[in-house]
């Protein structure tokens, strides 16, 4: 048998350049005033698409990482991001930083072109990304990190995390008086993530409980009973629906459907969630693996085209063919956290497989950054994201086969790994 690719210095050096090539064109995005912009497909802020929460979070959260390998300028770059998102220590008065609300609590969805609020509803999906990005940064040891987690801790537990339910709700109004009538996986998964990176930079094992409820809920219960077809849109009651935006099946964060890349991301999610706690149940495992070849077998090249489609109806046939760049990155991924789980052949050809793709079609070697979303014949597209505004998803494809398993990326540099 062939040496895994990980094990191999030439990939571990390739996958660290790799690595390197994105983090340097997201610097582009730095905005003078607020966070991170929304960066085009050459690399350049757009300037009419605002400044987005989840945006300047991801990248703090890579500028954080970036540091903790010792690469100069990355501080910099995560402290811009946290004192995006901090209110001034000087109190409500010293100013408002913009997508920090100063006056209810809680960070906005985004700001306008012209730094006024934009969306000004509070959402778990943006609250789980401001958690992740205050414990990569606090991991990283950045000023007024700390600060931002406690913070954001405080938000998460009053407004979000219900204990009764193990989950989060999805959103409220920007004065926290009237919670949405809908509940989210998406941004319960997201949540997952967040808690364990919170855990691993605090110490408090009640986090990486939460997250292990979360996936019971949505992994265990609602997907195992659907052979591993996961709802990702519920009513407040927490009742599926099925047929929730048949209307939008292109919608970015909620399609119609089944959403393949969130059945690679959850199986990558229960591995590391195995690693946080003490005595894990082994359903965490099965299930990984479950959703793992559930999404390969009924999203893979099923088309007839090269890729994995970004949707499935419920009887798994291809909604939205388009090929996104953020499934293939969860897909490689997924493949290196399990094999260096199991060990087990399939994962590494896999895991071959899907770099030859991604380094085929997604990579853009004269950019840095993956184009984010392809036809179903592999030509550029953009039916559902415009520009290159994330390289999370990319990034941590290339940073995770680098180290062991842990329940947060930071935790596991900031040791050396």
């Amino acid at each position: 048998m062939n040496r895994p690719w990980t094990s191999l210095p030439a990939h571990r050096t390739w996958l660290a350049a790799h690595a390197r090539r994105q983090a340097s064109f997201a610097s582009a995005a730095e905005h003078p005033t607020s966070g991170f912009a929304w960066l085009d497909d050459q690399g350049r802020p757009d300037p009419k698409q605002g400044v987005h929460t989840w945006i300047t979070c991801r990248m703090t959260h890579v500028f954080a990482l970036e540091h903790l390998r010792g690469i100069p300028g990355a501080g910099p770059l995560a402290d811009h991001g946290v004192r995006a998102l901090s209110v001034p220590r000087g109190g409500e008065d010293a100013g408002d930083t913009g997508l920090r609300d100063t006056v209810h609590d809680g960070w906005y969805g985004s700001l306008s072109a012209d730094g006024a609020p934009g969306d000004t509803r509070k959402s778990a999906y943006e609250h789980a990304f401001v958690l992740l990005a205050a414990s990569s940064a606090a991991t990283a040891g950045r000023p007024g990190a700390r600060e931002l987690l406690d913070d954001a801790i405080s938000v998460v537990e009053r407004y979000f995390w219900d204990a009764g339910e193990e989950r989060c709700a999805e959103s409220w109004d920007r004065a926290w008086s009237v919670p949405e009538d809908y509940r989210g996986a998406n941004s319960n998964m997201h949540m997952v993530e967040a808690f364990l990176a919170v855990g691993a930079a605090t110490g408090d094992p009640v986090w990486a409980e939460r997250a292990l409820g979360i996936a019971r809920f949505f992994v265990h219960e609602i997907a195992a009973e659907r052979d591993w077809r996961l709802p990702e849109h519920y009513s407040a009651g927490w009742e599926p629906l099925p047929d929730y935006n048949s209307d939008q099946r292109a919608h970015p964060f909620r399609p119609y459907g089944v959403t393949v890349g969130h059945m690679l991301e959850w199986a990558r999610l229960l591995v590391h969630l195995e690693t946080a706690l003490p005595t894990p149940p082994s359903w965490l495992l099965h299930d990984a693996e479950a959703m793992f070849e559930a999404a390969v077998r009924r999203g893979w090249s099923v088309d007839g085209g090269e890729g994995f489609v970004y949707t499935l109806d419920w009887n798994d046939r291809p909604v939205v063919r388009e090929r996104m760049h953020w499934v293939i990155a969860e897909a490689i991924a997924a493949a290196a956290v399990l094999h260096a789980r199991t060990g087990e052949r399939r994962y590494e050809d896999w895991y071959r497989t899907w770099w030859d793709l991604a380094d085929r079609r997604f990579a853009d070697r004269s950019a840095g950054a993956w184009r984010h979303e392809l036809d179903p014949e592999g030509r550029p597209s953009a039916t559902v994201w415009s520009g290159r505004p994330d390289i999370y998803h990319a990034y941590q494809a290339a940073l995770l086969p680098l180290a062991p398993i842990r329940s947060s990326l930071a935790a596991g540099l900031a040791k050396g790994e």
